[in-house]
């Protein structure tokens, strides 16, 4: 059974190696190399440190397996991270509904996110969950300090609510 939950600070160390292992997985075969290592293990522990509130969590039996973050909290996911060991069991799906669900909460109508390029596994996921790629750049990231090739997805999380006019319109 999963638990989704905020961060706490004692989980930093825990988040920041479960966001570097999936990055790795995920990164390497696409031709980021070895070298990157101590950047993205350095951009996750600072992050992680940094930004707890803006950090939920996925646990499988009260350990966390994956996380999730909106560093603005606004209709931004700005990372999206599952441990390898636990990717294809549902905990990705639980933890995308659970962000879209607070994203709405917020008021929000949309939800956005950028991804790398090469990350076909992660493009694929999220246009799996509903989401279009919309461009592709090339943007410099300073937690890698280097220009990253990114996608940028979105997805409407809301309906359309177009008032109609007419029989049976709301106007009626």
């Amino acid at each position: 059974m999963a638990t989704i939950r905020t961060a706490h600070a004692e989980d930093a160390q825990r988040l920041a190696d479960i966001g570097f292992r999936a990055w790795e997985k995920a990164m390497i075969p696409v031709g980021e190399t070895i070298s990157m290592a101590d950047n993205a293990r350095r951009a996750f522990r600072n992050f992680t440190q940094s930004s707890a509130l803006s950090i939920t969590v996925i646990e499988h039996l009260g350990q966390p397996v994956g996380w999730a973050a909106r560093e603005n909290l606004d209709d931004r996911i700005s990372d999206f991270w599952i441990d390898p060991d636990y990717q294809g069991r549902g905990y990705s799906r639980a933890l995308l509904a659970a962000i879209e669900k607070d994203i709405i909460g917020q008021g929000y109508e949309m939800a956005q996110l950028e991804t790398h390029a090469r990350n076909r596994q992660a493009i694929g996921f999220f246009e799996h969950h509903g989401y279009r790629v919309h461009w592709l750049s090339v943007v410099y990231n300073p937690k890698f300090d280097r220009d990253i090739e990114t996608v940028g997805m979105s997805k409407r999380l809301v309906e359309d609510t177009a008032l109609t006019y007419g029989r049976g319109g709301a106007f009626e």
